[in-house]
């Protein structure tokens, strides 16, 4: 296996693979089984008993799933990960692993439109209770915190808002009460490490930017194994408190006595939420998703170029009346971007019209290159009007904090020709300047 520290290498080497031990194939095999045998009724007893680790049932582990998780905990700085089945299940995952009824997060206003549905109404209704900061000033944060705050949750580049989030000032927050930081960080991969800053644990959407081709769903979660479980026990009680679905089992404690390894939230959420919940991410998508991740360290430098050359050709073009991209914010957020993206600022860039929501749809309708559906990170370029789709679940004033704007436009920039991009973009801008016939009659 390759020690490298480069995100190129390891996207191809990581994983503790180097090739199939009966077959010497290289490339990872897809195995589809649902069971594994076991050696004898000992080693089948350890492994339900959690005495050691193995293959049991691919419901909660895979050996295709178990290369994919190791390259991407390698990427991220972690030091363990799990595959689920989508990114919407991660977000899920992540906070069900922290909370449970009666308890809290604090999350950050500026999400996807799914993300605040699923805290805003599916978790209410399950007792856990999110409570929404606007990260302009991270001490927002630290003053919705109580006794019952579990975690605090973020996007790293959120979409659409697509304004970079101060991961180390509030991770640094969380640290005064023993509350990690859960970052989603689908939109910037490779660009931010929010390890390196303080966040305990990264969330992917696999869909996106790192499978990378618009032909597979998934989702992972990465545990940095920075954050201790049992510092203040009562702050975090479902890892410190026995687990009657495992015998006892004390979560913080044993999984490190067992592994040697600070991966508590990884274990938990692997053997209890996958176990019991079911949302394991088949084979056949991780093979898939290991294709995009050979290749994410290519593409993510030329969607960041493209997308640079899009946003300094609109903001010259006379139809456009805003650009929204990373480093256009004001200063003080303009400069987390350049404090927490490195080698770029990301492919997605929001765009308002002058003519408003018509000039929107106009525009959207008259592109022929870019295509009109509801994704990022596709190595096509891509195009939607969140208000009416993505984010159409929100109420008005989740709408504005979200910072969707009834005329926003997304665009999720390809690796097509820049000149490509731009010549679509240009006809279908200059289709949505011009009134419509009935409009002139």
């Amino acid at each position: 296996m390759s020690t490298s520290k480069n995100p190129e290498t390891i996207a191809l080497h990581g994983g503790e693979f180097r090739k199939d031990q009966s077959t010497n194939s290289v490339a990872v095999p897809i195995y589809r089984t649902t069971s594994y045998q076991f050696d004898s009724t000992e080693h089948a007893a350890n492994l339900f008993g959690l005495k050691e680790f193995g293959n049991i049932y691919t419901r909660i582990m895979n050996p295709t799933n178990d290369v994919l998780e190791k390259r991407l905990a390698a990427l991220e700085g972690g030091l363990a990960a799990l595959t689920v089945s989508s990114g919407q299940t991660a977000s899920t995952f992540a906070i069900l692993n922290v909370a449970r009824a009666g308890d809290n997060i604090v999350s950050s206003t500026d999400l996807y439109g799914g993300t605040v549905s699923l805290f805003t109404h599916t978790l209410s209704k399950l007792g856990i209770e999110v409570r929404y900061a606007d990260p302009t000033d991270p001490s927002n944060f630290e003053k919705l915190v109580d006794d019952k705050t579990r975690a605090f949750y973020a996007e790293t580049l959120p979409n659409p808002y697509l304004r970079v989030f101060p991961i180390k000032e509030v991770a640094d927050i969380g640290k005064k009460y023993s509350i990690p930081l859960i970052m989603d960080n689908t939109a910037a991969p490779l660009l931010c490490k929010p390890i390196e800053h303080g966040a305990s644990v990264v969330i992917y959407s696999l869909t996106k930017f790192i499978g990378g081709h618009g032909t597979v769903i998934g989702g992972a979660l990465i545990d940095g194994g920075n954050f201790d479980w049992t510092a203040k026990p009562e702050r975090q009680p479902q890892f410190n408190e026995p687990d009657n679905s495992y015998g006892g089992v004390i979560w913080g404690k044993a999984v490190p006595d067992l592994t040697g390894a600070n991966v508590s939230f990884a274990v938990r959420a692997r053997v209890t939420l996958l176990r019991d919940l079911g949302s394991a991410l088949p084979p056949d998508n991780a093979f898939g998703i290991i294709q995009g991740l050979e290749t994410v360290s290519l593409r993510m430098k030329q969607h960041c170029q493209n997308a640079q050359k899009v946003v300094e050709y609109l903001q010259k073009n006379s139809n456009v009346e805003n650009v929204i991209y990373p480093t256009l914010h004001d200063k003080k957020i303009s400069e987390r971007a350049k404090k927490y993206l490195k080698g770029g600022n990301g492919a997605l860039i929001g765009i308002e019209l002058k003519g408003g929501i018509e000039a929107g749809k106009k525009f959207i309708e008259s592109l022929k290159m870019f295509y009109h559906v509801a994704n990022i990170g596709d190595a096509r370029s891509l195009a939607i009007h969140p208000a009416t789709t993505t984010h159409s679940q929100l109420n008005e004033q989740e709408l504005k904090d979200s910072g969707v704007t009834p005329g926003y436009v997304r665009l999720s920039i390809g690796i097509e020709h820049i000149d490509d991009i731009i010549a679509d973009l240009d006809q279908a801008l200059d289709a949505s300047g011009k009134p419509s016939l009935k409009a002139v009659s």
